[in-house]
């Protein structure tokens, strides 16, 4: 195969990937943007604040994570995070004495005429349900992130690509029509 053939054909896959690249560094940023702002406006339209830093709210040690966003609208999935298993999961395990959400309604179940039963069951599956909530923004926001990473990989690379199949091009004008790829070296005698 000719030189001039190979960096040609080499060059041509290298700028087809570079559009891939670009096409899915697009995508991704569409993707992060897209959830990010879901994941806010979700958040932000149920009027979530964070206590003062200073509140007698979060001035237990198991609070402390909370104290960071003091005073704060909760907006992020960060926050979601720190919301649900800093604040809600703390104030849920003195509800029923540390127990769960199930071994609280198994219990409630076995005595339907306990009110104070029926109030810990209500209580903790609206605050489980809330926090699973809290914990799926999380989540969303998380996949946010790592499509913003993505793409800023998919767009590094494509620049890379740009710049190495430039390279080919150049090359591939540069090589005489007929230099054969990986042909064997004709060595002249040496003189006597």
């Amino acid at each position: 195969m000719r030189r001039r053939t190979f960096d040609l054909l080499v060059s041509g896959a290298g700028l087809l990937l570079a559009a891939l690249l670009l096409i899915a560094g697009g995508l991704l940023t569409w993707t992060h943007v897209f959830i990010d702002n879901q994941v806010s406006t979700q958040l932000s339209a149920q009027k979530i604040n964070f206590p003062p830093a200073n509140s007698p709210a979060v001035a237990g040690a198991e609070f402390a994570p909370m104290r960071q966003y003091g005073g704060q609208q909760l907006t992020t999935g960060a926050q979601a995070k720190v919301y649900a298993n800093s604040f809600i999961a703390n104030h849920l395990k003195e509800v029923a004495g540390g127990k769960t959400y199930s071994q609280v309604s198994a219990l409630a179940q076995a005595d339907p005429n306990n009110v104070q039963l029926q109030g810990q069951v209500a209580t903790m599956f609206k605050g489980e349900t809330l926090r699973g909530l809290l914990l799926n923004a999380y989540a969303f926001g998380t996949i946010a992130k790592i499509a913003g990473i993505a793409a800023i990989f998919a767009f590094v690379g494509a620049g890379l690509l740009f710049l190495l199949t430039a390279f080919g091009f150049i090359h591939a004008r540069r090589v005489q029509p007929d230099v054969e790829l990986l042909a064997p070296k004709v060595h002249e005698p040496l003189p006597v």
